[in-house]
């Protein structure tokens, strides 16, 4: 009996080392970032915390533009904590707790319950974390070295209080956008019928649009008739309010635009900013232009191996 005990127990052992080396045989290299590995199985943990957190479907429409995304952001992810590690940027367990507990907080998830969420859509809790640390280096990182460069000068605060009311005078649009460059625009009109049938285009804006407005999901606040590219200002006159564009192709990528709000001066009542509105707006405008400089300088300056 011992000896067929004993001969079980090998026979156990072998097997859980024959799935164990299967396992690790299906995790692949997916890219090398300043000599940082991201694997497979980083890059599925990511789609699966993509699609718990954006309730964007995974479809044919989908899949590919997802993939790229999370991939693109995973190799931002690790340039920021290199990045934030080199300046001596510190965030602790307790900063990731605090920040998870007011993620909780912000979708209604009893505190303590986001665990039990993450198994259940697949998500690594360690992963989630590394990604709430990405955040928090970056952040901290980005008003470290904005010290004295993001002070407003009143000067600037009166001047943009002046644009705004002589704007006001003049037709406009409110239009936000989704910008995608060419090579990276296989399946657009995919991503057109996508939205046509799911209507939160700045959703969609902040997770795949490859311009400067993504932040703010694509956003373009409010642009004076004429002021649009002619291609792209032709196909807004088609619009009404809360509809979107076909594709458009221009220069380097596609466009696609939606149509927020009209005004006319001649039959709308015009509102003018307050102070403390501008100020805030030129405040976050000032941070997410160095951030998105930063950013690009710090990719042009990696080694980044991509790899199939």
């Amino acid at each position: 009996m011992k000896k067929l005990l004993g001969l079980l127990a090998i026979l156990s052992s072998a097997l859980l080392s024959v799935h164990n080396a299967q396992a690790a045989s299906s995790v692949k290299i997916v890219a090398v970032v300043n000599g940082d590995i991201i694997s497979s199985q980083d890059i599925q943990n990511r789609i699966n915390a993509f699609l718990m957190t954006t309730g964007i479907p995974m479809n044919d429409q989908t899949r590919n533009m997802i993939n790229q995304r999370v991939i693109h952001a995973a190799v931002d992810e690790k340039i920021k904590l290199q990045a934030a590690e080199k300046n001596n940027i510190e965030v602790s367990d307790k900063d990731i707790d605090a920040s998870i507990r007011t993620f909780e907080k912000n979708n209604k998830i009893p505190a303590g319950g986001l665990k039990n969420i993450l198994k259940e859509a697949k998500v690594s809790m360690n992963s989630f974390r590394t990604q709430m640390k990405s955040d928090i280096a970056w952040l901290r990182l980005v008003r470290s070295k904005m010290r004295g460069e993001g002070t407003l000068t009143q000067k600037e605060i009166e001047k943009a209080l002046a644009d705004a009311k002589k704007d006001l005078s003049t037709p406009k649009y409110q239009v936000s956008e989704i910008f995608i460059k060419k090579e990276k625009a296989k399946d657009i009109q995919s991503l057109v019928n996508n939205l046509r049938q799911d209507n939160r285009f700045e959703l969609y804006a902040m997770q795949f649009s490859d311009s400067a407005s993504a932040s703010n999901g694509g956003n373009l606040g409010w642009i004076n008739e004429g002021k649009l590219p002619a291609p792209l200002e032709k196909a807004v006159k088609k619009l009404k309010p809360g509809q979107i564009t076909d594709a458009v192709l221009l220069n380097d990528g596609y466009y696609i635009l939606k149509l927020n709000q009209r005004f006319d001066p001649k039959k709308d009542k015009p509102v003018y900013p307050t102070e403390k509105e501008i100020r805030g707006f030129l405040s976050n405008q000032k941070m997410e232009n160095f951030a998105q400089k930063y950013l690009q300088d710090l990719r042009q300056n990696a080694v980044i191996e991509l790899r199939n």
